[in-house]
């Protein structure tokens, strides 16, 4: 069994190509259904988002299903291979699963430490698991990383700190008012910086925001998005008074906002502190803004030096986070390889359980006269004995089954404990996918059976448990 993940995302693809795999969340069903069926898959979720394609698989060879992968993405999207294949990355068993905790921690994303994609692949394994396109591995993987990146998040600061240059500039703007929620936005300019900007003030309570522009109608198409109100240059310079904070990014190629503007409207404001954002190259507002009093200006280079030392600082944190990544993968890669000694384990404590029975059943026809209580005490403890007496074996298993001589140590422990019979009708119990998983190690399709001069070592491992 191998896990696997073929992808490509915003570093090896250019957006031109990242759009022609796009997948829409009205046909990502479909598409789940259909990788579903792809020959070798046993287990599929797919993360598709703006900046990255990634199927995730369970399969049983990972050299042919790497193919079937590539041609299920041919089919679907209609592209013949040549046209991506070099824009494609895979990942097999250890590397997959270190891949998802960095993805779903934002260590792989275009903005380090982003919370967006937790939810998205989140949304993309409850959808899977809805589908019936996940099981045994996977859905422990994914909760286990969703788990993760959430313990990351609250344990460090790396979402904290700002990372984009309009994101930086609401920060500085919270560090002035607090909140936004009764103040007034005026954004001079309607190009994608001021519909960032104005789309963060918005989402942090900003309720009124002016659109400014020379052109009337593109101003309205940005008021619009904001619930604002779009304004020409002109009555928005004889209002500057009325705004608490101003967002300038236009193409003009002289100051927009001088010093005298300002400081007339200053005048009016009554002391009340002005929050200037000059987002342009080159500059709108004139850098003597500044010294007015209660005026508060910054540049683009203001913000990017905020944005820096906050980088440096989520990269900081991100060393954190892959200390936690290294730790949950070795915890899953345990339970990975110990998956084999379910059946083992669950027959022992069936055969312990049914000799308890039998043996209380016993006890009881000899002892008629006992009460209720008496029963109840005496069947807690001696069902605790023979849980004790299990106890050591059932760990000493699950430990060697981890070690490269795990399947001589199962076989021994189901020969010692005469669990044959009982394994191999749990065995037929369980689904076809269930067996396929006991075969967890890439090790066991090839590897060759134990020599038998290691039997005796194995053998003093488990009778130092059985003590």
């Amino acid at each position: 069994m191998h896990l696997i993940v073929v992808g490509l995302n915003y570093r090896t693809a250019p957006v031109e190509v990242r759009e022609r795999f796009a997948i829409s969340d009205r046909d990502l069903p479909q598409a789940l259904e259909a990788f579903k069926r792809t020959t070798g898959i046993l287990e599929g979720v797919i993360v598709a988002t703006c900046n990255r394609t990634e199927l995730y698989a369970v399969v049983d060879r990972h050299t042919l299903c790497g193919h079937y992968i590539r041609s299920f993405m041919e089919q679907w999207f209609n592209i013949p291979r040549a046209e991506f294949n070099r824009h494609l990355y895979m990942y097999e068993d250890d590397m997959a699963i270190e891949h998802l905790f960095r993805v779903v921690c934002g260590l792989d994303s275009m903005v380090i430490g982003e919370t967006q994609i937790l939810g998205q692949v989140r949304d993309a394994f409850l959808l899977a698991q809805e589908r019936k396109a996940t099981g045994t591995l996977f859905n422990r993987l994914f909760k286990q990383a969703v788990t993760l990146a959430k313990r990351a998040h609250s344990e460090t600061s790396i979402g904290e700190n700002a990372v984009s240059v309009s994101y930086a500039a609401v920060e500085l703007g919270k560090r002035i008012f607090g909140r936004f929620d009764n103040k007034r936005v005026m954004i001079l300019g309607a190009g994608k910086m001021s519909e960032l900007t104005a789309k963060h003030l918005s989402s942090n309570g900003a309720k009124e925001v002016w659109v400014v522009n020379r052109t009337l109608e593109r101003a309205k198409e940005l008021a619009v998005k904001f619930n604002g109100m779009a304004m020409p240059m002109d009555e928005a310079l004889a209002r500057l008074h009325e705004a608490d904070i101003v967002i300038s990014s236009t193409g003009a190629d002289r100051f927009v906002l001088s010093r005298d503007t300002v400081a007339r409207a200053m005048e009016k404001r009554k002391k009340k502190p002005l929050f200037l954002i000059d987002i342009a190259v080159p500059r709108d507002i004139e850098p003597a803004c500044g010294d007015l009093a209660n005026v508060y200006l910054y540049d683009i280079d203001d913000l990017e030096g905020i944005v820096e030392t906050n980088l440096a600082k989520r990269r900081k944190e991100a060393a954190v986070i892959e200390k936690m990544i290294a730790e949950e993968q070795r915890e899953y890669l345990h339970w990975y390889a110990t998956l084999g000694v379910a059946p083992l384990i669950r027959g022992l404590q069936e055969k312990t359980a049914s000799i308890h029975q039998q043996t209380l059943d016993s006890l009881l026809r000899k002892l008629p006269d006992l009460d209720e209580r008496q029963i109840k005490v005496i069947r807690k403890l001696t069902k605790s004995m023979l849980n004790q007496v299990i106890h050591d074996p059932i760990l000493r298993v699950k430990e060697l089954a981890a070690d490269k001589r795990g399947e001589a140590a199962m076989n021994l422990f189901v020969q010692m404990f005469d669990l044959e019979d009982d394994v191999n009708r749990i065995k037929k119990e369980m689904t076809a996918q269930e067996r396929a998983r006991l075969d967890v190690s890439s090790q066991a399709e090839t590897k060759a059976p134990e020599k038998q001069a290691e039997s005796p070592s194995l053998l003093s491992h488990l009778a130092g448990a059985l003590r």
